[in-house]
């Protein structure tokens, strides 16, 4: 009889935790969504409700960038979006319904910080020191030992220019330009920071 009196008394207590969370669901609400970014990892994204200057709560975005904040008051909210080396994103007044799940819709990209990133840019000339539309451009990074391995391509620009946006790190690159007829030309750009690094490279004809 005591065991079952024992029981017995679990499941009413049970019954109680149950009642009480579902009474608690309906009188808050919650925020999910997803992030994406334009380059690197949507994973460690931090989340955050703000009501004025007052954080109300937060969450972090998981390996598939998804997030949900729950719990939270009836009312409207700032949804910001933080993360080291990503532009800081925001949504405002996003209304929050008690008892319902709402969504932020569609995928949420963040840019990529710029004053985070490693600039390599340059222009590419001819012997006659005009500018060289379609020229081929190699990016290759130099390992410690000398080898090095192909890590991007770009082509030219009517203005001959080109661009790669890279990681901010200590670094060594190889730049070549390469075109038809034309003789291969490289560079290598020491790069220590966050910074613009700026190359200017030369085309001669090949002798036949």
């Amino acid at each position: 009889m005591s065991k079952l009196r024992t029981t017995g008394t679990l499941f009413l207590m049970l019954f109680l935790a149950l009642g009480v969370a579902a009474q608690k669901n309906k009188t808050t609400g919650s925020i999910k969504g997803k992030v994406k970014t334009e380059s690197g990892s949507a994973e460690g994204v931090r989340v955050t409700a703000r009501q004025g200057e007052r954080e109300v709560a937060a969450a972090t975005t998981d390996r598939k960038g998804q997030f949900e904040i729950a719990g939270l008051a009836p009312g409207r909210y700032s949804i910001t979006f933080r993360k080291a080396g990503l532009s800081l994103a925001e949504i405002k007044d996003f209304e929050v319904v008690a008892g319902k799940s709402r969504s932020l819709g569609g995928d949420l990209v963040l840019p990529v910080d710029e004053g985070s990133l490693v600039f390599i840019k340059g222009s590419v000339f001819n012997e006659e020191g005009f500018s060289l539309r379609g020229a081929q451009i190699e990016l290759a990074r130099i390992d410690p030992d000398g080898a090095t391995k192909k890590i991007d391509g770009r082509i030219t620009t009517r203005s001959g220019d080109f661009a790669f946006r890279l990681p901010a790190q200590t670094a060594r690159y190889r730049v070549t330009a390469k075109m038809d007829g034309m003789a291969a030309v490289s560079k290598d750009v020491e790069v220590d920071g966050a910074a613009v690094y700026r190359v200017a490279l030369s085309l001669k004809t090949t002798p036949r």
